[in-house]
């Protein structure tokens, strides 16, 4: 290496290159500082930039805290629905579940009965349905004759009994005899009767002859008036003694003068006999008690409480308390007095009575209409029964029966209100229901051994 190189860098480089290095320097430094006052904005983008950059960053925050909170609300609702699903499944597996245990109850309940068996039965099938509901009133009463077609038989003359014709339970007609008396008073009054009817001829001829006396100018007016006076008062004695024969009921032309025949008033029946052969009997006497049965009577027993009830014409049922039987009728007469002991008074209902099923001294129950109301679920009063000490109605299932408790409301003896336990439409066994009764009963006793 030769000395000029081994010169240190400063002192090789000359003067002029030390100032053109300056000038470039200068030159670099204005060049910048014009670019940086001529720039202003490029702090604000900056800013902005920052800005956009922190914006960015809450947005992308935000964001995420939406997406977080969307997370966790998709979360939620699937969380939700995935519980609702849960609870509905839930739901559904109870309800298949007690759908299960009701089959099965009814299962184990189900009285078999095939349709061959409810026709053999002769059960009928009915379903549960509105009706009209009667509130009745039950009276107590009792039947006794018609009074209006009822007669006492009396002699109306003292004599002795000849003979008896009729006997007691006989059924008679109207002008029959029943008895015939001996009668000396009678015969009295029937000799009476033929002296008058002789005076009567006699002084009848009188007249006539005195009449064509006088009409001939031979006899004076006044021996006709006194023929004319006669006579009309001959014809008043025999007026006189058959009114006194007919108000006797004795015929006046009998051959036998003593001769009393007792006769029936009307058709009807001999309910009493008091009389027999031989006897003596009185004027005031009753013989014989003739009633016509074909009415009768069913008189009631109306507390004071009631009378508002029991009205003239009311139709009413009469059911008797010995024997399966019934009858309608209306009343025909309610009392104005209450019974100072009984405290109670006497209504009336007439009766037909063609069959003679109603005797006088039966005791009957007498059901009066009170009130009507209507009934939404009704069924057949033959219907229920008690089962478990609860009425019971035997509803009618596939293959069978099934006992279903009611709570009863309201009856007319015929329909029966059911206030809960069935549904309007319900199959249900009506007539016959006693069979499933004692089918069950036998099913019972079974499943027990």
């Amino acid at each position: 290496m030769n000395t000029e190189e081994r010169k240190p860098f400063a002192e090789r480089v000359g003067k002029k290159q030390w100032i053109a290095i300056a000038v470039v320097l200068v030159l670099g430094l204005g060049a910048g500082a014009m670019i940086l006052h001529t720039s202003p904005a490029k702090p604000e983008a900056a800013g902005h930039s920052e800005a956009a950059g922190h914006g960015d960053g809450e947005h992308h925050e935000e964001g995420g805290k939406e997406a977080k909170e969307e997370g966790k609300d998709h979360d939620h609702d699937h969380g939700e629905a995935k519980g609702h699903a849960d609870n509905e499944h839930h739901e559904e597996g109870k309800d298949k579940e007690k759908a299960t245990t009701s089959e099965h109850k009814e299962d184990e309940e189900k009285i078999a009965f095939t349709d061959e068996q409810v026709k053999a039965a002769d059960m009928t099938i009915e379903s549960a349905g509105p009706a009209r509901i009667k509130s009745s009133l039950q009276l107590p009463g009792e039947i006794k004759f018609n009074e209006d077609r009822t007669a006492h038989v009396v002699p109306r003359v003292a004599g002795v009994v000849d003979s008896v014709s009729a006997d007691l339970g006989q059924e008679v007609k109207r002008g029959q005899v029943l008895a015939v008396l001996s009668s000396p008073s009678l015969s009295e009054q029937r000799s009476a009767l033929q002296s008058a009817q002789r005076r009567l001829e006699l002084v009848r001829s009188t007249y006539e002859r005195e009449k064509k006396l006088w009409e001939e100018k031979i006899s004076p007016q006044q021996d006709y008036l006194q023929a004319q006076q006669a006579m009309q008062e001959a014809q008043i004695a025999v007026a006189n003694a058959n009114q006194k024969l007919l108000a006797l009921g004795a015929t006046p032309g009998s051959s036998a003068l003593g001769r009393y025949e007792l006769r029936a008033p009307f058709d009807g029946m001999v309910v009493e006999k008091h009389i027999s052969l031989g006897e003596s009997v009185g004027e005031t006497v009753n013989v014989f008690t003739i009633s016509d049965l074909s009415t009768v009577w069913a008189e009631i027993s109306v507390a004071a409480n009631n009378l508002n009830l029991v009205r003239i014409g009311e139709p009413v049922s009469i059911r008797s308390s010995a024997f399966d039987q019934t009858a309608t009728g209306k009343v025909s007469y309610v009392g104005s007095l209450i019974g100072a002991q009984t405290r109670t008074a006497t209504a009336r209902v007439t009766l037909t009575n063609p069959q003679r099923i109603w005797r006088p001294g039966l005791f009957v129950n007498v059901e009066l209409v009170a009130s009507e109301t209507d009934a939404p679920v009704t069924v057949s009063a033959e219907a229920v029964q008690t089962v478990e000490d609860k009425p019971t109605v035997f509803l009618r299932v596939p293959g069978g029966f099934v006992p279903q408790h009611v709570q009863t409301g309201r009856s007319d003896g015929k329909r029966i209100e059911i206030v809960s336990g069935l549904k309007p439409g319900a199959p249900y066994a009506a007539s016959g229901s006693f069979v499933v009764k004692s089918q069950q009963g036998k099913s019972s006793a079974t499943h027990t051994h």
